[in-house]
């Protein structure tokens, strides 16, 4: 049943990894329908509105620093009946990205919300991976620090296989601990996805240390982890 009477609808919009010709038709017409746009970072979202010819758009920065104080904004506009979009800096919202608290918030009132989907990182290097991946666990980010070791003896205990996301500060300390906590196991990285300088590379976690060991780390990294043994 809908009960959303009088509110706004909120859509959660995907954008492009990096390539600006991947975004959709369709999200370009929720941009350009909608009265107010939550994103990340409003430079980059500008950037993007401009180059589909959108202006004059209300920009609400939404990030993981002001998370609560940019919720309650979003929802005041929605019981206002003003409909609002989500993008993140690039893929799909609520993906390793904000946009899960404002989801629950948006349904408490309730209002409709509405997914527009597009790019994902995600599905992307899988589309692409040699690795089998009909099956698989999507870990996302691991903590920095505290339960990150508890979280890779967990994955590793799954026996699956496991995907993650990783920033290139930590790429090589996170091949370490796979190889120390996955023995055996081949890995698939894809790296820049839809950018100049995009990569997709497979081979043991070793071989993937000292091929990003000895060089100044770009990009965000998915990485596939395919454990030995596995069918």
């Amino acid at each position: 049943m809908d009960d959303s009477h009088g509110t706004g609808t909120l859509y959660m919009v995907a954008t492009p990894l990096g390539n600006l010709e991947d975004i959709t038709v369709r999200a370009t017409r929720t941009l350009q329908s909608v009265d107010a746009i939550a994103c990340e970072d409003t430079r980059r979202a500008s950037i993007l509105l401009r180059h589909l010819g959108i202006s004059g758009k209300k920009l609400v920065s939404y990030h993981a620093f002001n998370e609560t104080k940019a919720i309650a904004a979003i929802i005041g506009l929605l019981e206002k009946g003003c409909d609002a979009a989500v993008i993140t800096d690039a893929g799909t919202p609520s993906i390793s990205d904000p946009g899960f608290a404002l989801v629950r918030a948006a349904k408490k009132l309730p209002a409709k919300v509405i997914p527009v989907p597009g790019p994902s990182a995600l599905t992307a290097a899988l589309s692409v991976c040699p690795l089998p991946v009909h099956n698989f666990f999507f870990a996302g980010f691991l903590p920095h620090k505290k339960g990150r070791k508890s979280k890779l003896e967990f994955l590793a205990s799954i026996e699956s296989t496991v995907v993650l996301y990783e920033s290139p500060h930590r790429i090589i300390k996170l091949l370490k601990e796979i190889e120390a906590n996955f023995p055996g196991s081949e890995v698939f990285i894809g790296r820049e996805i839809t950018k100049l300088h995009e990569e997709y590379l497979c081979g043991t976690p070793s071989e993937m240390i000292e091929r990003f060991g000895g060089e100044k780390t770009r990009g965000e990294f998915v990485v596939v982890v395919y454990p030995k043994g596995k069918k």
